[in-house]
């Protein structure tokens, strides 16, 4: 005869569910404090890393900055080098008007100057020579982070030739069946220097000093790479019309030719006919 099966009461029935959940959360709870002092090892380790990265990006920089010389030295003895290499720039070309190429003949050089601790902030100088269009001979513009942590930015005041400030050109009249409509021109490349409306969301100034400052030449390159196509894409032009040229000159002869057979046959038969 089998045992009699054990008495569970109907209290112990109502608390088990209870219970095991109250166990479940204690676990969950337990988990997420345990995960919180992890995560927080894991963000001293990466402090320290970003630090030591610092320390790396601020060594380096200065290692950096002789070959910087060296190039615009060897830049310097090249025409347009620089409005060329903003011009072949996909994000920079759709900034520039024509006035704006015309000022930027005369650039010389571009530094970027990063500040000694780099993420603190950085300066751009354009450099220029004798031109019509202002006296300024270096034009900057600086972005610095503040205490409060938002960039901020200021820049050198254009002097403006009289007549030439490409900021605050007239918007051009079209005259078309006796009408005349105003043409809105865009913004000159010019009026960045005097944009400080939200500095940290100035993406021109990232894109001069993490882009075209770091390799200016593999755009430059570009302009000659685009010349070099447009002189094959004239040359096969150019080919193809000789050819379909020469193909006419033969074809006029080889009519003549058939003229010249017909009028002969015509004398024959008047010959035989006679």
């Amino acid at each position: 005869m089998s045992a009699p099966a054990a008495k569970v009461s109907k209290k112990e029935l109502t608390n088990s569910p209870s219970e095991a959940l109250e166990t479940s959360e204690k676990e969950q709870q337990e988990a997420i404090e345990r995960i919180d002092e992890v995560q927080s090892e894991i963000d001293k380790l990466n402090e320290q890393a970003s630090a030591e990265i610092l320390k790396v990006e601020q060594s380096y920089s200065q290692l950096r900055q002789p070959f910087f010389q060296k190039r615009s030295e060897w830049i310097a003895r090249i025409p347009d080098f620089w409005v060329t290499t903003l011009v072949s720039h996909p994000q920079m070309s759709s900034l520039l008007g024509d006035e704006d190429e015309e000022a930027l003949r005369h650039l010389t050089r571009i530094d970027v100057i990063e500040f000694e601790d780099v993420k603190s902030g950085y300066r751009i100088d354009f450099y220029f020579g004798e031109n019509p269009y202002f006296e300024n001979k270096v034009i900057s513009k600086e972005f610095r982070l503040e205490e409060g942590g938002d960039l901020a930015s200021k820049a050198t005041e254009i002097h403006w030739k009289s007549g030439k400030d490409l900021t605050r050109r007239p918007n051009q009249i079209l005259i078309k069946g006796g009408r005349k409509r105003f043409l809105e021109e865009p913004d000159s490349f010019f009026t960045w220097f005097s944009d400080h409306a939200d500095a940290g969301a100035d993406e021109l100034g990232e894109v001069i000093k993490d882009d075209i400052w770091l390799n200016p030449l593999r755009y430059y390159l570009v302009s000659d790479l685009d010349n070099e196509e447009a002189v094959g894409e004239d040359g096969d032009e150019e080919e193809a019309f000789e050819e379909s040229d020469g193909d006419g000159e033969a074809s006029e002869e080889g009519d003549d030719g058939g003229e010249g057979n017909e009028v002969e046959d015509r004398g024959e038969n008047t010959g035989q006919n006679d």
